[in-house]
């Protein structure tokens, strides 16, 4: 089988990768510049083993990235549109931009090519698509990839949703995802489309809902993680379930399918509640650390905050819609002095330019009034940390997932923070 793999950021880079483990790939992206380092196999973004993937396939000659869209299309059986779906800062995506990519990219296919779509797309994009380009085949399987294990998550998967018209669709499809898994959940692509809405809105509601729990528990000296259990022990929510207590959710891939669902009821005048107040919540809860920086310190011009993590999460390097970057944005708003320490992000993005990148958590926490843990990156569990906090000026931690709690000493003044119970 031939692929062709159009859009090269993280999905397109691990699709393509991956695919040329067992067929021959053509990976597809306009832009000459990261052509040319993929061509060396080296990926946009970190993502753990997947250089060494894409330097696999360069070798075997199995995996060829270019910009010429008319010779990626030519022969492939299926295009996978991997674009990665913009979203602006209030999390509202422009799906106009992959269907510029698409329009391009089906006058120069095969007539009998399917185009397997994978980007973020609303609700209706096969249909819309099928309409514009009468007898040409388009389907969508949701992507499912999380950044820092997107290998193990699309090379060994629990199942895959595939939404698709025809037999012959199918009988294509199924040829393509057996050397990935066999448990393929078979609907229409509308059913496809809105199953990722659902799912990302789902887990969205899950992780705000807990959390809107935790801040009541700090109100009545409950705890947020043993109510945590004592809802995973009930087998119709399950120990699998997103009931952590804990920061928002961030990076925008949740965010912009609980925007998609409102922005569809708006478009069809279908009144909805429960989905919109999702992101509200979520916006609301952004703040939780800066907000617990008030309660204890009062006014925050002049003081020295640490942060420690600024990519979006461990096992990247992205800055792309981090919380912890919003965090420190606030602080210098504030008038706080700040310095981070990332072990992947050696330079801070140009909106940070009032804050001090500092080349170790040694040299960030020294005499701070407050430190706070935003990505959970495993080496700061193994950090000393009896001498970090003798180091600093106040020794306050703010660990809104409890990530480095066990790791902490009995520390005489030591304060901590976490969300979901008092300190």
């Amino acid at each position: 089988m031939k692929v062709a793999v159009a859009g090269l950021w993280h999905l397109g880079c691990v699709t393509a990768a991956s695919c040329a483990k067992h067929f021959d790939v053509s990976a597809l992206d306009a832009d000459a510049v990261p052509i040319a380092a993929l061509r060396e196999g080296t990926p946009p973004i970190f993502e753990p083993g997947l250089a060494e993937l894409m330097q696999d396939g360069l070798r075997s000659g199995r995996l060829n990235f270019t910009t010429d869209a008319k010779t990626a299309c030519a022969n492939a059986e299926v295009i996978w549109i991997t674009h990665d779906t913009p979203v602006n800062d209030d999390d509202v995506p422009d799906a106009e931009s992959v269907f510029v990519h698409i329009r391009t990219l089906v006058p120069l296919a095969k007539h009998d090519a399917i185009f397997l779509i994978s980007s973020q797309m609303p609700a209706g994009t096969c249909r819309k698509l099928e309409a514009e380009f009468p007898g040409r085949r388009f389907a969508y399987s949701p992507e499912n990839l999380r950044l820092g294990g997107a290998l193990k998550v699309f090379n060994e998967p629990e199942r895959i949703v595939a939404g698709c018209r025809t037999d012959a669709d199918r009988a294509l499809l199924a040829e393509l995802f057996r050397p990935f898994c066999a448990n393929v959940i078979w609907m229409s692509p509308e059913s496809a489309e809105m199953t990722k809405h659902a799912l990302n809105s789902f887990l969205a509601l899950s992780v705000t809902f807990a959390n809107e729990i935790a801040r009541l528990c700090e109100l009545t000296g409950a705890d947020a993680k043993e109510v945590e259990a004592g809802l995973k022990s009930d087998a119709r929510i399950g120990s699998r379930a997103y009931l952590g207590p804990g920061a928002a959710f961030a990076g925008g891939t949740l965010a912009r399918d609980v925007v998609a669902l409102t922005q569809l009821a708006a478009n069809r005048n279908e009144p909805l509640a429960l989905i919109p107040s999702i992101k509200v919540s979520n916006d609301r809860h952004k703040g939780w650390a800066l907000s617990r920086l008030k309660d204890e310190l009062g006014s925050l011009r002049g003081v020295t905050v640490a942060v420690l993590g600024l990519t979006y999460k461990a096992g990247t390097d992205t800055l792309r819609r981090s919380q912890a970057v919003e965090l420190c944005e606030r602080l210098l708003a504030e008038g706080c002095t700040v310095r981070a320490f990332d072990p992947a992000a050696k330079q801070l993005p140009a909106l940070l330019a009032g804050a001090t990148m500092s080349p170790d958590p040694r040299s960030a926490l020294a005499g701070a009034d407050a430190v706070v843990i935003c990505t959970e990156w495993p080496e700061f569990k193994a950090l000393p940390w009896a001498e970090l906090l003798a180091a600093m000026r106040r020794p306050l931690v703010f660990d809104a997932n409890r990530f480095v709690k066990s790791s902490l000493p009995v520390t005489l003044g030591l304060r901590y923070f976490s969300v979901g119970k008092t300190t």
